[in-house]
């Protein structure tokens, strides 16, 4: 399994499937686990999609077709009431309980999609994650936390304005790419961790990041720090240096720089 991981940090950016790749990380989490009933669950969505949406050639048609199959079938919704369980973050305990967050519920869909040759993208809302369908002609965003209900363009501007504190206009809202997407999926978890006094299980979750998406530089700088809350200074000046090797931003490598300098000779 730890191959797989391997193998996932040096596939291109494209090749990456969103849904078997947050399996095969799951997975890593559950080693005893057979993974074919999952991969199952996931060709019978994929099934089911193209059974239901036959017809569906406009965005429109796709969207509803995603939340007819994954929302009302299969009863994938956001878990509200225990949001920060961690398995909300892990895709084979997602599939098993049929809940999730925005990103790994949004993982599904997009995944579904792709499928059957749908335009698909996972879109990085502040604070939020959702779905965009569609093309540059009339897409269409979701969000499958709320079973797939349409986000019109005034409620993504009350999304990122509850987000950011803020009045300032909705300009732009980025399409993740792959690799991003797994990252923030990691991150959950990672940070959940954190905060119920797990410190070597999120450090071991940053590990995994730097592993599949080497380029990521603040997975590479979550390592560092948590290798100098364990006190390996070795491994933390190798994460370190890493960031160096793949940034040029000057501040960044400025901070990094400075606590090079900063850490002890031993």
């Amino acid at each position: 399994m730890e191959d797989d991981l391997t193998r996932l940090g040096l596939v291109d950016e494209d090749d990456i499937v969103l849904d078997e790749a947050a399996l095969s990380l799951a997975l890593l989490d559950h080693p005893d686990t057979d993974p074919a009933p999952f991969e199952d669950l996931l060709e019978a969505i994929a099934t089911r999609l193209d059974i239901v949406g036959e017809d569906a050639d406009t965005a429109d048609a796709q969207a509803d077709a995603l939340s007819a199959v994954l929302a009302d079938e299969f009863g994938f919704v956001g878990d509200a009431e225990t949001y920060d369980d961690p398995a909300n973050a892990d895709i084979i305990q997602v599939l098993d309980r049929r809940q999730g967050l925005p990103v790994s519920l949004a993982i599904l869909y997009v995944a579904a999609a792709r499928r059957l040759g749908w335009s698909a993208n996972v879109l990085d809302v502040p604070g939020h994650v959702l779905v965009l369908i569609g093309g540059e002609a009339e897409p269409v965003i979701v969000d499958p936390f709320m079973g797939g209900m349409r986000v019109d363009a005034e409620r993504l501007a009350a999304l990122i304005k509850a987000a950011a504190g803020t009045d300032a206009p909705v300009t732009h809202v980025a399409a993740m790419p792959n690799r991003a997407v797994l990252v923030r999926l990691l991150q959950n978890q990672a940070m959940r961790a954190e905060q119920a006094g797990k410190g070597r299980r999120a450090l071991d979750l940053y590990t995994r990041m730097t592993a599949m998406a080497p380029a990521y530089a603040h997975a590479w700088w979550q390592r560092a720090r948590l290798e100098l809350v364990d006190g390996d200074v070795p491994a933390a000046r190798g994460s370190l240096g890493a960031i160096l090797e793949i940034t040029r931003e000057p501040e960044l490598r400025a901070r990094v720089s400075q606590m090079l300098v900063s850490l002890p000779d031993r």
